[in-house]
């Protein structure tokens, strides 16, 4: 395929109908919201793709078609870490999400109103199986590399395991092969916050009936295990709200700058995100497991699936800081990807971000994707 058929933008992917999904439900007339970078090679060799955590969109980094920056805007673009002078660069929304991407919040085809809870139980791998479809759709057999990032790292393991073959490198940035308890626990009460709303009605709310404080407690959840707690000690401390700032007359009101920070971060996100897309993504984590994919009878069924994966290099990042998805979760995929034959690098991050490390920290993240995808494959059409 020559890449002017593929010009820079934003556009959409039809799937397959019907595409059936690992739990045995089934979609008609889906559709994935993607963007792309750069321009692909007369051979189809320098294909990169980004598969996401649970709430971006795919629009990683600004365009032609849309000036604003995404959100990974530091780290793709011409001379950057992921060079769009030399890389074709994907980045699919997630199958589930409501940033353009087929799920709760999208019309069903045979009623014409919104799915809700009608739409089929979510699997990680259903995501990594509808990204395949596109990647396959472009006319690009094997990508130079796949990257994922937090729960794309989880869907970038799925993709690997069900599409053998479809990678030369891999990047895996805060990923894991399974849920942890202490990950299952946090995102139970984010759920938990949104359904015990009374405005969630079941998944039945709307524009004027909003579960909007069951998203704040949950965005705030979340937001706290993104960070650590060196983060929010050296940039918070203890430090009280200015008097204007406060409500004294509201009983347990806020009080220290940490709070308003939560709560402003949580509040331009309640409205920016589907509740109901909320759910299913945030439950398709927590099914997650590598084990699937390994033999009944191996002795360590985590390290057996991830060896299964044939790749020729790998670059696995973590932070030292990360209470969400460990440190020790990114050390278990390098060493089973090693297992499997690949070149690997393990690079624990000293960052002090905690898990949003990768999307703030860019001098460290940058200079270690940058200098693994240096070496990565052939420049854009060559």
């Amino acid at each position: 395929m020559s890449f002017e058929r593929i010009p820079p933008g934003s556009r959409f992917f039809a799937l397959p109908t019907p595409f059936r999904m690992k739990r045995g439900g089934v979609l008609h007339g889906a559709r994935l919201a993607y963007e792309t970078w750069g321009r692909l090679a007369p051979d189809a060799g320098n294909a990169v793709l980004i598969l996401t955590g649970l709430s971006p969109s795919a629009h990683a980094a600004a365009h032609a078609g849309d000036a604003s920056p995404g959100w990974w805007e530091p780290m793709i673009g011409p001379g950057r870490a992921i060079d769009t002078d030399r890389w074709f660069v994907i980045c699919v929304n997630s199958l589930g999400s409501c940033k353009g991407s087929t799920g709760p919040a999208s019309p069903d085809p045979a009623s014409g109103e919104a799915y809700r809870l009608d739409f089929p139980e979510l699997a990680i791998e259903d995501g990594a199986d509808a990204a395949h479809a596109l990647v396959a759709s472009l006319g690009i057999e094997r990508l130079a590399c796949l990257v994922g990032c937090s729960m794309g790292g989880m869907t970038a393991l799925a993709y690997l395991l069900r599409h053998p073959g479809s990678a030369r490198t891999h990047v895996n940035v805060c990923g894991s092969a399974r849920a942890l308890p202490f990950s299952i626990a946090i995102r139970s009460l984010q759920r938990e916050a949104i359904r015990l709303d009374p405005e969630w009605r079941e998944g039945r709310y709307d524009a004027e009936h909003y579960p909007e404080n069951g998203m704040r407690m949950a965005r705030k959840l979340g937001v706290v295990t993104y960070r650590s707690a060196l983060e929010w000690s050296g940039r918070f401390g203890r430090v009280r709200l200015d008097p204007d700032r406060r409500h004294d007359d509201e009983p347990f009101g806020l009080e220290f700058e940490v709070e308003s920070y939560l709560e402003g971060h949580a509040r331009r996100f309640v409205r920016q995100f589907d509740p109901n897309c909320y759910l299913y993504l945030s439950r398709s984590m927590d099914w997650f497991d590598v084990i699937e994919y390994a033999p009944a009878d191996a002795a360590e069924r985590v390290a057996a699936a991830l060896a299964s994966i044939r790749l020729e290099r790998a670059l696995v990042l973590g932070v030292e800081t990360d209470i969400l998805f460990p440190l020790q979760q990114q050390e278990e995929i390098a060493e089973g990807l090693a297992a499997g034959g690949a070149a690997v690098t393990f690079s624990p991050q000293p960052s002090p971000q905690g898990h949003d490390a990768f999307l703030v920290d860019i001098a460290r993240f940058g200079a270690a994707i940058g200098a693994f995808l240096g070496g990565t494959g052939p420049a854009a059409g060559v």
